[in-house]
């Protein structure tokens, strides 16, 4: 009897327990958005506020993400010591392009830049330099016409000073939108470092994630000294175009850093957190800005 009534008891608990879950209100967790960013590499999501106080790296791959131009300034010269030149010049619309007005609008909102390069002068451990950092968030760093005429201006402004030049590449190549006039900016940048190269002036051309298109085929590939950040993606056209054009299989690891170097498009493969130490040896060595 005992036992009858200890099961009994046992079964109209485990009946009043279930009758209280249900009855329990539960509110639905939601996670705000930019709270966790997926890694394009591992796949780990991964706490926005991690990635960015580790120099944007991603804490289980040591993937690179892509890095603000201000952001990029910030690790890269002297703290204080950035002065920007050119500020003043934006693209216009010389084709009178259907919402690209909009667009600029919308990219000036999100990268927090009115072009899609900045341009100045700055001190990287007291050595001055002429710098340009492009910026990714805005058009995917496309090089129109502004930005061809900003980096035209500061490679002039090296050359008058005599200053060493550092050019930091992030883009996905001419900007449509305003047709020849962007393709015009891969010859007008090109020339303007011939004369700069003929003064024997230092040029260092820093890859970075990524760097194609018109970018790659003009002033990116003309530095005295190109280096490539890790987890970058450098070359002309995408991959999938490539390999539809020529019908055949591409290499393992086609257009990366390390396959670029190992092809002798680059010089050095450099980590993020080793920049700017990079930077400062390859200026010492040439102390003046001269080749």
């Amino acid at each position: 009897m005992n036992d009858f009534l200890s099961e009994r008891k046992k079964r109209l608990d485990e009946f009043h327990q279930n009758i209280r879950k249900k009855n329990v209100q539960t509110t639905p967790t939601t996670i705000p958005d930019g709270l966790f960013v997926k890694c394009v590499n591992c796949g780990a999501a991964v706490y926005e506020k991690q990635v960015s106080s580790n120099h944007d790296l991603c804490p289980h791959c040591d993937y690179h993400f892509r890095m603000s131009a201000t952001r990029r300034l910030s690790i890269t010269v002297d703290q204080g010591s950035y002065q920007n030149l050119f500020g003043d010049i934006v693209s216009l619309n010389p084709l009178d392009m259907p919402d690209y007005e909009e667009k600029k609008a919308i990219a000036n909102t999100l990268s927090g830049q009115p072009e899609a390069i900045l341009t100045g002068t700055a001190l990287i451990v007291r050595i001055k330099v002429a710098i340009a950092v492009m910026e990714s968030a805005y058009m995917m760093g496309s090089m129109g016409s502004a930005v061809g005429e900003k980096l035209t201006r500061l490679i002039e402004h090296a050359l008058d000073q005599g200053l060493p030049l550092i050019i930091f590449s992030a883009s996905g190549g001419a900007r449509m939108q305003e047709g020849l006039y962007s393709l015009m900016q891969m010859a007008k940048t090109a020339s303007a470092l011939r004369r700069f190269a003929d003064a024997g002036l230092l040029f260092i051309s820093v890859m970075t994630n990524p760097t194609t298109g018109g970018v790659a085929a003009s002033f990116a590939s003309l530095g005295d000294i190109i280096i490539a950040e890790q987890s970058s993606l450098i070359g002309f056209a995408g991959a999938r175009v490539i390999k539809q054009t020529i019908k055949a299989s591409l290499p393992e690891g086609f257009q990366t850093a390390e396959f670029q170097l190992e092809h002798g498009q680059v010089d050095l493969v450099c980590h993020r957190l080793e920049l700017r130490k990079t930077l400062h040896k390859i200026l010492k060595l040439h102390q003046g800005g001269r080749t």
